[in-house]
Order: structure tokens, then sequence, then C-alpha cells
């Protein structure tokens, strides 16, 4: 083995390196001062990004990370701006195809997941439904407990906890009863064929000002339909608490006053009544038939 030429090979690649190395002393001056200074703005866009973000929404989990992902970006852009400088065109291309490769499969991976965190982001800057609302979504109604990044978790009138997907709150109708401050009470009641109904009207709504959680909106009243065996009208208040013990107790007093009031004008809520018909053409009398004649 020639130790000669093996010692002149090692030399002149240390040479080739330090020289290297020397010419590449500007560019690691240049690439460490981008570094500090896209520290020190980043930082700064963090700050001022918070600042804009808290004033647009109050879900503050969502706020932070949002303010993450800026500085992240922003952190990632100077150490992309700084390996350029280092002439490290490659480095920087096989990471952004490695990142894209990489952010394309959990892309597919966490394909609902992604959904649903984007949706609860719209959900947290449209903000059609916010916590102690009382809504309903879907088949659930109740008061909304929690709004996080995934889902949105519902408390039913019944007690019951229900986790729905962000994704089927922002996809489809929401009935929010909060919003107005008052909720509408819809009461569907008969009367008997035989009453005045211009009576039935004046009772029921000399009545119904007694209820004690009503606004002072005008009560409407109006006749639906010709029952089987009533004449149906409806009544609307509006009660002056959306909360549903509110609701419930307007319910419940609003019964109770046109019961009385009925009773006491002799107005009949009638039984529903069902006529047997006996034969193909308008019936028979039950006297009429044979087997009642005989016995």
């Amino acid at each position: 083995m020639d130790f000669t030429k093996t010692y002149d090979l090692i030399v002149e690649k240390l040479s080739s390196w330090v020289e290297e190395l020397v010419q590449l002393l500007p560019n690691m001056v240049l690439a460490a001062l981008v570094c500090v200074l896209g520290v020190f703005a980043s930082k700064w866009l963090r700050r001022a990004a918070k600042k804009l973000i808290d004033r647009v929404s109050k879900q503050q989990t969502i706020n932070n990370l949002f303010v993450s992902f800026i500085y992240i970006t922003a952190i990632g852009i100077t150490i992309f701006a700084a390996l350029s400088i280092l002439k490290l065109d490659k480095a920087v291309t096989s990471i952004l195809a490695g990142a894209g490769i990489i952010g394309l499969a959990l892309a597919f991976a966490f394909q609902d997941i992604a959904t649903n965190f984007i949706s609860g982001i719209f959900i947290s800057f449209r903000r059609p439904i916010h916590i102690g609302d009382i809504v309903k979504l879907g088949d659930y109604m109740g008061t909304v407990e929690d709004i996080n990044l995934r889902d949105t978790v519902l408390l039913t009138f019944e007690g019951q906890r229900v986790i729905i997907p962000n994704k089927d709150v922002f996809q489809n109708a929401i009935e929010n009863y909060s919003l107005l401050g008052k909720r509408r009470m819809d009461l569907i009641v008969g009367v008997s064929y035989g009453d005045d109904l211009e009576k039935v009207k004046r009772v029921v709504l000399e009545a119904v000002q007694k209820v004690s959680v009503r606004t002072k909106d005008e009560i409407t009243f109006f006749y639906t339909e010709f029952g089987d065996s009533s004449i149906n009208f409806e009544l609307r208040i509006w009660i002056n608490n959306p909360d549903q013990p509110i609701y419930l107790q307007g319910q419940s007093e609003a019964i109770m006053y046109i019961k009385e009031a009925f009773d006491q004008n002799d107005i009949t809520i009638p039984f529903p009544i069902r006529t047997l018909d006996f034969g193909i053409k308008g019936g028979e009398k039950l006297a009429d038939i044979s087997y009642f004649n005989k016995h």
C-alpha cells in the first residue's frame, strides 16, 4: 500500500473542504443572521396574530391553534430561507417533497378528523351557536355544553350527553332557540262541533292572559281544521325565556287556564268518537238487526 498517495489524498480532501468552508463562511453568517431575525420576526408575528384573532373569535382553543400555526409557518419559512442561502437547494426540495407526500397520506388517513376540525374552525368564526344555547341539531334538542375542535357536546332535556361531530353541525340545519331571548309555544286544542266558535276564541284569549311567563307580544289564535270529533285551533304564545323549564311552565299554565275557562263556560273538549257501520249503504240501526229483535 502506498501510504504517500493515501496521505496526499486525505490532505487534498481536507484542503478542499477547508476551502469550501471558507467560501461558505459568508453564507453561513448570512444564514445565521436570517435565522436570528426570522425567530424574532416570528415571535412578533405570533403576538400580533394573537391580538388580531382574539378580536374576531372568543374560542381560545382555536385561537391558540391558529397562532401556533402562524408561528410554525414563519419558523419554517426562516429555516428554508437559511438552507437556500447555504445552497442546500436539493435538501430543501427533498424536505418539501417528503412533507408533501406525508401530508397527502395523512390527509387521506384522517379525512374525517380533518373535516370535523375545519368545520369546528368555521363554527368558531361564524358562531351560529354558543355554549349555553338551547338548540336542535338533527334529531337532538338540548343545551350546548361545549364546542371543541372535533365535536359539539349537547346535553338533552332527558339528561343524555350527546357528542355530535362538527361536520354534521356545520353541514345541517341548526335551530337556535336562544338567539331571540324568547321562545314561541304552539298549543293545539279541539272543541266540540256544538260550541260557539266566537265565544271559544274570546274565552281562550282571556284565559291565557294570566300565563305568568309570557311576553307582551300579541297572542295569536287560528282555527286550523275540522277534526274527526272536534274543531281544532292553534294558540301561539311567546314565552319570555327560552329555557326548557320556563317553557314547560308556560305550557302547563296555559293548559290549566284554558281547561278552567272551558269548565266555567260550558265549552266541551270532546273525546274521540267512532261510528260503527253495520251496512254497506248508510248502515243499519242496531234495533233492526234480527239478532237483537229475537232477544
